[in-house]
């Protein structure tokens, strides 16, 4: 009985053994778990697009310069992406730029910018490399005159040549939604600025009068050019609709070039502004806003 146990017992803790090491040997040779990407499942979907759903410009709401009371959000400068570093201008006033614009929609739709807030398409804003945020810009299509008014409140975009990425819904007003991108001029819009600073805002910015000002005189402001012949031409087609004074203001930008801003008036009341607005639009001679002088 001894002589027939034995041999048992000696496989058995043979076969036990080898078991072990084939253990210890898968173990070691198991791929070692990938990091989890931080951004993994942020967004529904991988490829931007469009919405769904037909949007009606006129549902567009438009944006109204306000005062800012900006905090750290969004503002810490610099800051790096994609290995590359920018930083943050201490202030918008005077800005004047021209470059290449795209564009952004659903798959951001609904998730936190830049400064916390929501990212809506259906609303006209903007994301900028150093612009502080929030803040509002008129960007001006290059390539048909269309005009509007955005807040900046996000940051990029962060490849290619382009200058500023706008909401689905300012590029469908600036009629560049089906193609991508567009030439646009970029200029800062400053509301209620310190009287420190009133010298340098009447040579390089307007000031946008919100609907309760009143005291000075004020006008339409429908389009800004760096070429003195097109501000001439829209000039020109304005005098087709208003018997208003229609006059080219140009002013000098941080480029060394000279910017040609297209007004209209002085307008006596709120009620001719509207209806004045109304008329322009109407015409696809821009989407002017009011500003004083």
């Amino acid at each position: 009985m001894i002589i027939q146990t034995l041999p048992v017992q000696s496989s058995t803790r043979f076969a036990l053994l080898a078991l072990m090491l084939a253990s210890l040997v898968a173990c070691g040779s198991a791929p070692a778990p990938k990091p989890s990407n931080p951004n993994a499942g942020r967004y529904s979907i991988a490829q931007d697009r469009a919405p769904s759903r037909q949007l009606d410009i006129a549902s567009i709401p438009e944006v109204i310069p306000m005062p800012i009371k900006r905090s750290g959000a969004g503002n810490r400068s610099p800051y790096t992406v994609l290995g590359k570093t920018y930083t943050v201008m201490p202030t918008e006033a005077g800005y004047s730029e021209r470059g290449i614009a795209s564009w952004y929609g659903e798959k951001f739709h609904g998730h936190k910018t830049s400064n916390g807030e929501v990212f809506d398409m259906y609303k006209a804003s903007a994301a900028h490399k150093s612009l502080p945020i929030p803040s509002f810009l008129r960007v001006t299509n290059l390539d048909n005159n269309r005009s509007i008014v955005v807040r900046v409140n996000d940051r990029g975009p962060f490849h290619g040549d382009r200058l500023i990425d706008l909401s689905y819904a300012a590029a469908l007003k600036l009629g560049y939604a089906d193609r991508g991108t567009a030439r646009v001029q970029l200029e800062a819009i400053v509301v209620n600025a310190d009287v420190g600073n009133r010298a340098l805002a009447a040579n390089t910015r307007s000031q946008v009068t919100l609907p309760d000002v009143s005291g000075n005189d004020r006008y339409l402001q429908v389009g800004a050019f760096s070429s003195l012949s097109s501000a001439q031409q829209l000039s020109n087609q304005l005098r087709g609709i208003t018997n208003r004074p229609v006059f080219i203001r140009s002013i000098p930008t941080q480029n060394s070039g000279v910017l040609h801003r297209v007004r209209v008036g002085p307008l006596q009341d709120a009620g001719e502004i509207r209806r004045l607005t109304q008329r322009v639009v109407a015409a696809d001679l821009g989407s002017p806003y009011t500003v004083t002088e």
